[in-house]
């Protein structure tokens, strides 16, 4: 590419230096490409150009070089950054310098000879970056004189760190509307069900298959391992599964896409992956899951369900988390919460299965230690806002239990009164609403919902005649094979997740758990509850409004 330096020169300060490098970076392609022979390359590691990151994540650039042709031919070698702050060059091996606002204050890294770099070389890696928009630059021109001269051949890459939102909710991915039986058109305001899930946009899915084996979430900053079969041979079956034991130590082990510092999610990252374009199995008989749709993007994760030649079941698909519940489950077991990507459920599972320890799928992440940490402040009006997901709830709940659609119903009343000085309140998604859960708490452990005690929680009496926390509403339905595909609603646990075993009402999956709830009908003809656990049917749940804010 060729620059015009007497152009560039006229470009004195920094604010107006950054436009007229991307101006003509940007529109001479086609002299670039004459430049044959010698090609600059420029990466930003795992991740895509154009990337918004958090200060927790760790950005790391390589570049390479082929000199072609002019192998040899003296030069000089640029590495520069314009960043929020201001210009920076690179010095070898690992150190960047401020080096001033003008174009005539940029200086080459290196003068001399031209050679290949066929090995990625390591420019940059580090976090904590200020906020703001990023330019990195890599190129050599050659004429030796300690300017940009014409005839230079370059690479670009550009990033941008948002220190707002470092907690991104990643959209559910259900697009499509239901009543409380099937698919339906979608409602316009003021009608039956409207307010749902898919009228809603949210931060939509943004994945990067690196090719290593490894996927890039461009939303959330995190890098995940593409695939659970843990031991290698091709297949994902249940000798892939780890006891948590060794879902723990397996990741201090992992070298992976060139990285070592691999983890066991948290159930809020774990949780950021599940897709509700998903179709619920429970109830299939059959062993053919051709025809299934799980609640992961099976264009970048590797999936399988059930290994019904191992015994399981099809819905056997729990993945591991790092999270154990505070208190404990089915009358006294230690519970781990994962996630169940074939049936798209969280529960907390007892640690042991049969008298022996209870194994999970296992994917390990990296990346954004920040996120899942809700950053919530009162705005002493009734509202709290989390400054980490730019999400603004409203301070108490609805009061009263409604099914699903009084629910929606009940939020546009809200809208209508200007509800806490708003009018544009609504039913949280699923994955919006588990954002708030605070798995440090439950009823038993701190005497109070699993949620942060600047909220206002509705105390109920649950099935076993205890003091307790409701189940809440999401906008998200949570859809099955059957022929009734919209009777469920999707609903987040505050307070225990209530089932029906050996005779006696308990806490079957812990406060935090996502489960779902036919939208109507009545409680009564649930009195023993539903599922292998006996999964409490309240279908009248609690309602906490929510809204997005732009901070």
């Amino acid at each position: 590419m060729m620059i015009d330096w007497i152009t560039l020169k006229a470009c004195t300060k920094r604010f107006f230096v950054i436009g007229c490098l991307i101006l003509m970076f940007s529109g001479w392609f086609g002299a670039q490409a004459r430049a044959a022979s010698t090609e600059a390359t420029l990466n930003l590691t795992g991740m895509a150009d154009g990337v918004t990151l958090t200060p927790a994540d760790t950005l790391c650039a390589t570049l390479q070089l082929d000199a072609g042709d002019n192998i040899g031919q003296l030069a000089d070698w640029w590495i520069l950054m314009h960043a929020p702050t201001g210009w920076y060059g690179y010095q070898y091996p690992d150190t960047w310098t401020v080096v001033g606002d003008g174009a005539a204050d940029l200086q080459p890294v290196y003068q001399g000879a031209l050679f290949d770099l066929t090995d990625p070389v390591k420019i940059l890696c580090m976090n904590n970056l200020a906020a703001g928009t990023y330019y990195l630059y890599f190129g050599v021109d050659m004429t030796m004189d300690g300017l940009l001269d014409a005839g230079i051949v370059y690479d670009w890459k550009t990033f941008k760190v948002n220190d707002t939102h470092a907690y991104a909710i990643v959209d559910t991915g259900q697009t499509g509307c239901y009543d409380d039986v099937d698919a339906i058109d979608c409602s316009a305001p003021g009608q039956s069900f409207y307010g749902q899930d898919a009228q809603v946009a949210g931060n939509a899915p943004d994945y990067i298959d690196n090719g290593d084996g490894t996927v890039t979430d461009n939303v959330t900053g995190l890098m995940w391992q593409k695939s659970p079969d843990t031991d290698g041979d091709g297949d994902i079956d249940a000798a892939d599964k780890l006891t948590y034991d060794e879902a723990v130590a397996g990741a201090g082990a992992l070298d992976l896409g060139g990285y070592s510092d691999w983890r066991l999610p948290t159930i809020k990252e774990l949780y950021s992956l599940i897709d509700f374009s998903g179709v619920d199995p429970s109830g299939y008989d059959d062993t053919d899951t051709s025809g299934l749709i799980p609640f992961i993007d099976t264009n970048y994760f590797d999936f399988a369900y059930g290994d019904t030649d191992a015994g399981e079941r099809i819905i056997d698909a729990q993945y591991a988390s790092t999270n154990k519940y505070v208190s404990t489950t089915m009358n006294g077991d230690e519970t781990l919460f994962g996630v169940n990507f074939a049936d798209g459920r969280i529960k907390g599972y007892g640690m042991t299965l049969f008298g022996n320890a209870k194994t999970f799928f296992v994917i390990y992440v990296r990346g954004n230690t920040a996120y899942g940490q809700n950053n919530f402040v009162d705005n002493s009006d009734g509202t709290i806002t989390d400054h980490a997901t730019g999400l603004m709830w409203a301070q108490d709940d609805s009061g009263a239990a409604l099914n699903w659609e009084q629910a929606l119903a009940w939020v546009e009343v809200q809208n209508a009164a200007n509800y806490l000085g708003h009018d544009d309140w609504r039913l949280p998604n699923v994955k919006e609403l588990q954002g708030i859960v605070d798995y440090t708490r439950s009823p038993d452990t701190s005497d109070s919902a699993a949620i942060d005690p600047l909220f206002s929680v509705t105390a109920i009496t649950n099935e076993a005649g205890q003091t307790d926390y409701p189940y809440y509403w999401s906008a998200t339905t949570h859809a099955n094979w059957s022929n009734v595909a919209g009777k469920y609603g999707a609903y987040v646990a505050f307070g225990r997740a209530m089932g029906y075993m050996n005779g006696r009402w308990m806490d079957v999956h812990g406060a935090g758990a996502q489960r779902s709830d036919p939208k109507s009908g009545d409680p009564a003809n649930w009195s023993t509850g539903h599922g292998p656990q006996g999964d409490a049917i309240r279908i009248y749940n609690y309602v906490r409004c929510v809204r997005s804010i732009n901070t």
